[in-house]
């Protein structure tokens, strides 16, 4: 049967009242549907809220200046999903609309539903090079410029980071390590890579903590020193949490004591960049040599960026045939076909597909395969599928039957929908490209000759959250260990 990939579709259980009523006709399955994906963005966006706020918490709470910049570039990375997932809620809902639109719409025409396979898409081996100065990088000469930087990588609504590394002039490039992979990629899609970067030197500046913290952390502490906490904490009419008449904003990112980062540089990577080796993009650089997060970029970033579309990679269609071998009109010959990637492999039967086994003939499926359905054969009860390929100059003919029209016209048209996969997806259908598996994150928080700051929260050893107030109570520090504690298993 033809197979389309299903895995993002939502099912309904069959013989529930859900499913009495769509056969009904009362509700559409389509609603249903939409309002499950609807579901699970908002669900990722409430999780990235409290992760956010859990963020906040730990960078008032840090003492040590590595451990600040993680928590820092953790808070960064959560109002970056934050807003990821909120512009994909807001394009299915605009496509939600669309949709009733063209259904109501009485001059309509026919909808084209064919659409290009999805992809997994990986980038590896980022390699951002730098341009020191000889004094710098040959004499050792001049004040030692140390920054923390990370790539902040972001694809439709998926958004990923990677580790954070210490640069300085005794480094010639900037060496990400982790292989990073978006799933369910349009052929169309754009890759935004980011990096970003803080200084080491910077101490950071005190400001205001959102509403929602200074709740939490006040309903802890008690009335009296909630009351004053949150007079503390609360924004102003110019402060970045507030606009208009004061009301909170969900995006911003909360400004409290600690390192910032800045954006230095960035770029957009498509299809056309996708090649199966290593290669150099132009890098667009966004700070001057007067910000004190600056690095002396050299204007390319080097990376690996390979896809797997799933025609390539999935079992587009299979089923029994009958395959004509040799000019003998009497020479068919039954096997199990099975599409996948540019072959169609016919086996002898279908456990020898399940076993391993060998093919017994493989036929090419590729951009310059001709497919077209032949007059009926005499000897055949349905219409034959020809397949013509070029091989040493010489073309091959391979002639298929099934057993019924339907079946021929089911394969047919898993033959063009394959052959429209392949030319949205282009040279990602050439060969299969390879792409390893990203190895497990390890928390990077925690410094060989440092403590852990889990341990180092305790109530003997307050840390200040703002001017006036100290973490002394058993509850807050409770709180904020059962936070740093959810931060380490979601994260990782």
């Amino acid at each position: 049967m033809f197979c389309r990939n299903q895995t993002s579709r939502a099912t309904v259980a069959r013989g529930s009242a859900l499913e009495m009523e769509i056969r009904r006709g009362r509700c559409r399955r389509s609603i249903f549907l939409d309002t499950l994906q609807d579901s699970d963005i908002q669900k990722k966006i409430d999780h990235e809220i409290r992760m956010r706020d859990g963020a906040c918490k730990l960078l008032a709470a840090c003492s040590q200046r590595d451990q600040a910049l993680e928590a820092s570039k953790s808070l960064l990375t959560c109002n970056t999903r934050i807003m990821a997932y909120m512009s994909e809620l807001q394009r299915m809902k605009e496509a939600q609309v669309m949709q009733r639109v063209a259904r109501r719409s009485s001059d309509a025409g026919p909808m084209d539903d064919r659409h290009p396979c999805k992809a997994k898409v990986a980038i590896s081996d980022l390699r951002i090079p730098l341009m020191w100065k000889d004094t710098e990088y040959f004499k050792n000469k001049g004040e030692l410029h140390r920054c923390a930087v990370f790539c902040l990588l972001q694809l439709g609504g998926q958004s990923f980071d990677t580790d954070m590394v210490m640069v300085d002039r005794t480094l010639t490039d900037i060496c990400f390590e982790n292989t990073i992979v978006f799933e369910e990629v349009s052929p169309g899609f754009e890759l935004r890579v980011e990096l970003y970067s803080s200084s080491w030197e910077d101490g950071g500046s005190a400001g205001s903590t959102p509403r929602k913290l200074a709740s939490k952390l006040s309903s802890s502490l008690g009335r009296s020193a909630g009351k004053r906490m949150r007079a503390a904490m609360e924004p102003g009419g110019n402060s970045p949490t507030s606009h208009g008449g004061g009301t909170t904003l969900l995006l911003p990112v909360p400004s409290v004591p600690g390192p910032k980062y800045h954006l230095l540089a960035h770029t957009t990577l498509t299809l056309t960049h996708v090649q199966d080796s290593f290669r150099t993009h132009d890098l667009s650089i966004t700070a001057n040599e007067e910000c004190s997060f600056w690095l002396p970029l050299y204007g390319s970033v080097c990376c690996r960026l390979a896809a797997q579309p799933h025609c390539m990679t999935q079992q587009m269609m299979s089923g029994q045939l009958r395959v004509k071998l040799g000019g003998d009109p009497q020479g068919w010959t039954d096997i199990y076909g099975v599409l996948k990637g540019t072959k169609l492999f016919c086996y002898h039967k279908q456990d020898d597909k399940e076993a391993s086994v060998d093919p017994a003939v493989t036929i090419g499926i590729n951009k310059e395969t001709r497919i077209r359905a032949a007059e009926k054969d005499p000897h055949s009860k349905a219409q034959s599928i020809c397949i013509s390929n070029q091989y040493g100059g010489e073309e091959v003919t391979h002639t298929l039957s099934t057993d019924s029209r339907e079946d021929t016209q089911r394969w047919m048209e898993a033959f063009w929908q394959q052959f429209y996969d392949m030319s949205q997806w282009k040279q990602c259908c050439d060969d299969l490209m390879k792409i390893d598996l990203p190895s497990p994150r390890k928390p990077a928080l925690i410094s060989p000759k440092q403590g852990s700051l889990y341990h180092e929260m305790a109530p003997s050893a307050p840390a200040p959250v703002c001017e006036g107030l100290l973490l002394q109570d058993n509850a807050v520090s409770a709180e904020i260990r059962a936070l740093l504690s959810s931060y380490y298993s979601d994260s990782y």
